[in-house]
């Protein structure tokens, strides 16, 4: 089992490429940064405040692909990738652009973690339709796969087009870059991960017992082998008996949260979770 930690840095805390040689440093096998471009001034949407999230790190937060492009240079086996980004925010052609130059200059090392949202006046300063969201990020997906993996791209849907284009660098992973859905276990989200991506992101990683199966069977309906989707605990607070109850699921990486905040207060709790690397890597070996 591979651990990983995520961390939802502003710009009043740790440098992300500090960060992120910190964790290599320490056996993480992966580092997740969260995205929300801004926080509309409205009471009736109030932030999703939890366990170690902060008002600020909705306000403050950094992009996180220019804060991850920040860490390749200071990486070399890290896993860099978003955790998770709210794809329907964004122009299809442009973050496949963005995301096919980090895993060309990272040597393969991105994965996208995507999101739907659920701040509805966020979606709606961009211009979405907060009902077609998940139609729009499943298209937006298919674009970049499409531009991703086609020297001669082309992408002809619903609510996105794309004649036929040009477009490099691709990224090193093929046809796509490793892509995740985070999210809750309701059918819209197991939907979208058996119908075109790489695994499931469970936020907190609650109720997995009875979602895997779920999970499992939809990619059979979708003609896709199950094994092949990935189960990732994601923002979990863990202890050895979490760990090994999710290696007795079947899963093989779990994704840790730790609070935001200096240097020095981001590697005090970084530090004692390292124990849990050796544990986890032991679980995977048993």
């Amino acid at each position: 089992m591979r651990l990983g930690i995520t961390a939802f840095l502003t710009d009043r805390d740790m440098r992300p490429a500090a960060l992120a040689r910190f964790v290599e440093d320490h056996g993480f096998d992966s580092l997740y940064l969260p995205e929300h471009t801004h926080l509309p001034v409205r009471d009736d949407v109030p932030p999703a405040l939890v366990e170690g999230v902060r008002l600020d790190d909705y306000q403050r937060g950094l992009c996180p692909l220019v804060a991850l492009s920040s860490a390749i240079e200071t990486t070399s086996r890290l896993r860099l990738g978003t955790g998770i980004l709210l794809a329907a925010q964004h122009d299809p052609i442009v973050l496949a652009k963005q995301i096919a130059t980090l895993d060309h200059l990272s040597g393969g090392r991105f994965t996208l973690g995507l999101g739907f949202g659920w701040n509805r006046a966020e979606a709606e300063d961009h211009g979405v339709d907060f009902s077609r969201r998940h139609a729009l990020v499943r298209e937006h997906f298919y674009c970049m796969e499409a531009l991703w993996s086609q020297d001669r791209a082309e992408y002809h849907g619903e609510l996105i087009d794309l004649p036929p284009a040009w477009a490099w660098p691709k990224p090193v992973q093929q046809p796509r870059v490793r892509t995740l859905i985070g999210g809750g276990s309701g059918p819209a989200v197991l939907g979208a991960v058996a119908e075109y991506a790489d695994g499931w992101m469970p936020i907190g990683g609650s109720g997995l017992g009875d979602a895997i199966p779920r999970l499992h069977h939809l990619a059979e309906l979708a003609g896709r082998d199950p094994a092949e989707l990935s189960v990732i605990p994601f923002g979990t607070i863990a202890d050895e008996a979490k760990l090994d109850h999710y290696a007795g699921l079947g899963v093989d990486e779990v994704v840790l949260r730790v609070r935001s905040g200096s240097g020095d207060e981001m590697r005090a709790q970084v530090e004692p979770l390292a124990a849990l690397v050796e544990f986890a890597a032991a679980l995977g070996a048993a």
